[in-house]
């Protein structure tokens, strides 16, 4: 496929403008249409026609498009535009069942189209900056990854608890920088706001190579926080996705003399390296390999089938913290152990 992709936009609400405008701008790729019931009240659009229905999307001819409506919403577009033989880019989580992630998997598989899961933290400069480190084995063993994503409530959501909205960026990320998957996962939850939904949660996983897993995630905090550190046996890198920072602190080769000091730490204390690294819009790294993946010159996206996979992750730390016990995630299948 070569340049002038045609690509439409379904939801125009608080992520669907970023996407409006990026499209825009894009090269080598025409926003020809927006789908959105509620209209463009706003003039996010960036002068797209504005439509009622998928299917008036279709009918211009896209050769794909960004499904950023309501996450209970997923399901029912993805299917139609594989209907349709139009690629997608679903944003996360990629439905809000197993069940539907697993139909949407089927359905663009299965008619060999290019579908992937707008999980944007991949394209966080600081964890591809990490995640690429990991690879060239620059921590050793890696032991421990902790994940921090706090924040005030945001009003835009609606259809689902932190689990499925927040969390599922730190099960995807964690995941993609160690290369490994979910074997364990318990939880807890507290809904405090008045919603149906869970609005914090704070769990612990194991990976398949035996790596712990802590994550913590709420609305409930009144300031913003966005942290991820790997723990490994050369030290520590962690990442700050808000200012896109890495950086590194080293286990000493220099031994600690002062014995309180040497008994407390465990470890010694050795050099701390921010590292320079380029900083692009997340947002527009996502977009650009997506395009490149539907045009067959990439397959540097978030596949559909690894989306599933976080959904069911996310599913089993609901099911944790409704049973009150570890629940372990392998081939598909969730199973509960203990009490």
């Amino acid at each position: 496929m070569t340049a002038g992709l045609r690509a439409g936009l379904v939801g125009l609400g608080s992520m669907g403008r970023h996407h409006a405008r990026v499209l825009a701008g894009l090269e080598e790729v025409q926003l020809v249409g927006v789908v959105d019931p509620m209209g463009d009240k706003n003039g996010w659009a960036q002068g797209a026609p504005v439509l009622s229905t998928v299917d008036e999307l279709i009918s211009l001819g896209v050769d794909y498009a960004v499904v950023a409506c309501p996450t209970a919403l997923h399901e029912e577009v993805g299917l139609r535009l594989a209907e349709a033989g139009v690629c997608a880019l679903i944003e996360k989580p990629v439905a809000d069942t197993v069940e539907g992630a697993r139909r949407l998997v089927e359905a663009f598989e299965s008619r060999g189209l290019v579908a992937g899961v707008g999980h944007i933290e991949r394209c966080n400069p600081a964890l591809r900056s990490m995640r690429t480190r990991l690879e060239a084995g620059e921590l050793g063993e890696v032991f421990q990854v902790v994940t921090r994503r706090q924040g005030p409530f945001p009003h835009r959501i609606a259809d689902v608890g932190v689990v499925k909205d927040l969390a599922t960026h730190d099960i995807d990320l964690t995941g993609w920088v160690t290369g490994q998957t979910y074997t364990s996962i318990a939880a807890h939850t507290v809904s405090k706001s008045g919603r149906p939904h869970e609005d914090m949660v704070s769990a612990v996983g194991r990976l398949s190579d035996g790596t712990m897993v802590n994550h913590l995630v709420n609305w409930l905090s009144p300031f913003k926080e966005r942290f991820t550190s790997v723990t490994g046996e050369r030290g520590t890198f962690i990442a700050d996705t808000l200012t896109a920072d890495l950086t590194f602190h080293s286990n000493a080769a220099v031994a600690t003399e002062w014995e309180a000091l040497q008994a407390f730490r465990g470890v010694s204390e050795g050099d701390m390296i921010r590292y320079a690294i380029p900083k692009r819009e997340p947002l527009l790294v996502e977009h650009e390999l997506f395009r490149d993946a539907v045009r067959g010159t990439s397959k540097d996206i978030c596949t559909l089938r690894e989306g599933l996979r976080t959904v069911e992750v996310a599913a089993a730390v609901l099911e944790s913290a409704r049973s009150g016990r570890t629940v372990t995630t392998s081939a598909g299948e969730l199973t509960t152990h203990g009490s």
